[in-house]
């Protein structure tokens, strides 16, 4: 069982896996997935008084959950890359563990969560909750999604970093 643990799964498993959290969440907690809400949430924790719709009729408290699934994401990251796998994978490249690493990482972060509550969900929420529901736009942004990602690493990530 542990040399299961260490080694990469297998998409034939995980991918099932990832697969049944949509439906799971639904019926056990009556959720979505996705994980872009979090930046709403980070957004109108930060600023209680804001005059924007979107901060201002934002329901916090129903919202903290979103702050737990994504810090569950960091923590099972950095768990599975330190402690589960047969090499103790990078968490991070090297050149980010600096200042200016850091505003970068802080900057393409904020970028891309901008980004995703402006498409009306992340790549999660987009290409695995509403691709599964068939939804027509969630199509298009994952396929811009895909687009920008390849643009920025081939083009335009060179030139930035």
């Amino acid at each position: 069982m542990t040399d299961f643990l260490l080694q990469p799964w297998p998409w034939w498993f995980s991918g099932p896996l990832i697969g049944l959290t949509v439906p799971l969440l639904y019926l056990l907690a009556g959720k979505g997935f996705g994980i872009s809400t979090s930046f709403q949430q980070i957004g109108a924790l930060c600023s209680p008084r804001s005059k924007l719709d979107y901060l201002k009729n934002y329901d916090r408290r129903q919202g903290t959950w979103t702050l737990v699934f994504a810090l569950g994401i960091v923590i099972g990251g950095f768990i599975g890359s330190q402690w589960l796998s047969a090499e103790p994978i990078e968490f991070l490249p090297a050149k980010f563990y600096s200042i200016g690493g850091a505003i970068k990482l802080f900057i393409g972060g904020t970028l891309v969560g901008f980004g995703a509550r402006y498409a009306g969900g992340c790549t999660s929420g987009h290409a695995i909750t509403g691709i599964a529901n068939w939804n027509f736009p969630s199509v298009v942004a994952t396929i811009f999604f895909f687009v920008g990602g390849l643009g920025v690493t081939w083009g335009l990530g060179h030139i930035l970093f």
